[in-house]
């Protein structure tokens, strides 16, 4: 299998971060699946593998259910790594049945489609005063403004954090987060750590306080879970849980909200026909998160030997599925490179599939309605201020700003 240096897939380039679609289309062409010796993985760039992958029970996001780091192959983290792993790897995004059944169980209770639709007044009347405070500014950081207030909130309101604390979740994220990009420094991976043991001791007060005072947050409900059924939580599961709905509970949609208006703004002619139309609004979201994935890469071990199209990838090896490639595949979506807010046919993966399919997708759907609509109702005339600088992340991909005005 060749490199695929030469194919310009180089995640620490900042060409290919400012446009990596190009070289996913060279990937594709490549092969079904391709080697990649900078970060000791298999690249899977096409939608139809990454869509059967994602549901086949040989690959998994851990392999400690079934294997020492030893017997994987694999050397065990450094210790001093040790509470960002406690923390993300009892969350249920890194764990396979039984534990992520039981936990997913558990947590879906609160992002039934009933519950949800139940908060879209909040929502809404948030991303209403977000957008009017911007409006009343005559612009500003539409990022820091309108896509991480709403989100963070919102997810903070379900799991019951009081608005005094909320100012810290956003950075605690984003350090965790930096440690799911490809080869992380020792400084991005001493942040976590810190991030971690912070954010661990914040909510195993949060938890005490609740116990003595239950809500009717979902941090109150996974301790009344906790105690009546045969499916308990251990208290490292629920503080993990509450980390990974936080952290997956904006990133996507921050970073979606961003990415889609800089893609709106690229294409004067789509965003026209949106202001005309609000109707289009459910399948402007689906393809605007299609068009600019915000999670470009999702990563499963191999944990029984795998064929892919003549190529056995042996038991211990890394897969990495290309999102944001599936995402562009001519075999799946039409001229998949022009954005197209009518798109009907619109099977993205953004959300991923299979059992780690993302449990909060119709929270985050509501939310990207509610802000886009708000500014399109209140800022009819949004236009861009500078040109947004990329984050020099490829897993997670997004922007620093985008910068606004409203005239």
């Amino acid at each position: 299998m060749a490199g695929s240096h030469d194919l310009g897939f180089d995640p620490w380039d900042p060409a290919f971060l400012a446009d990596p679609y190009p070289a996913y289309a060279e990937l594709r062409a490549r092969g079904r699946v391709i080697r990649y010796e900078p970060t000791d993985q298999w690249l899977v760039p096409h939608h139809a593998d990454v869509s059967a992958l994602l549901r086949d029970r040989r690959l998994g996001r851990t392999y400690q259910h079934r294997f020492s780091h030893e017997e994987f192959g694999r050397t065990p983290p450094p210790p001093e790594h040790e509470p960002f792993h406690t923390l993300n790897d009892h969350g249920m995004l890194d764990l396979e049945p039984p534990d992520h059944t039981r936990i997913r169980r558990l947590v879906s209770k609160a992002f039934t489609p009933r519950t949800v639709e139940r908060l879209k007044p909040y929502v809404d009347g948030l991303a209403g005063e977000l957008v009017g405070a911007l409006v009343r500014n005559g612009g500003g950081d539409l990022l820091t403004d309108v896509a991480e207030p709403l989100p963070v909130a919102v997810i903070a309101e379900m799991l019951g954090i009081p608005e005094a604390d909320r100012a810290q979740l956003r950075p605690w994220s984003a350090d965790i987060c930096g440690m799911y990009e490809l080869n992380p420094s020792e400084a991005t991976a001493a942040k976590a750590v810190r991030a971690s043991v912070e954010f661990s001791e914040y909510l195993r007060e949060l938890i005490a306080a609740r116990r003595k005072e239950p809500g009717d947050d979902l941090v109150s409900g996974l301790i009344a879970a906790h105690d009546e059924d045969d499916d308990r939580l251990t208290e490292q599961e629920m503080i993990s849980t509450a980390v990974l709905l936080l952290n997956a509970g904006h990133e996507a949609t921050v970073n979606a909200t961003v990415n889609g208006w800089w893609a709106l703004f690229r294409n004067p002619g789509q965003l026209a026909a949106l202001r005309a139309d609000h109707s289009l609004i459910p399948s402007a979201i689906e393809e605007l998160m299609r068009y600019d994935t915000p999670l470009q890469l999702f990563e499963r071990w191999v944990l029984d030997d795998i064929e892919i199209d003549g190529t056995t990838i042996p038991r211990g090896a890394e897969i990495a599925m290309l999102f944001g490639s599936a995402n562009h595949d001519p075999a799946v979506f039409t001229d998949p490179d022009r954005l197209d807010l009518t798109r009907t046919d619109n099977p993205h993966i953004s959300f991923s599939a299979g059992i780690h399919y993302c449990i909060g997708a119709p929270l985050a759907r509501i939310e990207l309605a509610a802000s886009m609509s708000a500014l399109l109702q209140q800022a009819p005339t949004l236009t861009l201020a500078a040109e947004p600088q990329r984050k020099p992340n490829f897993v997670i991909r997004g922007l620093e700003g985008l910068s606004v005005e409203v005239r």
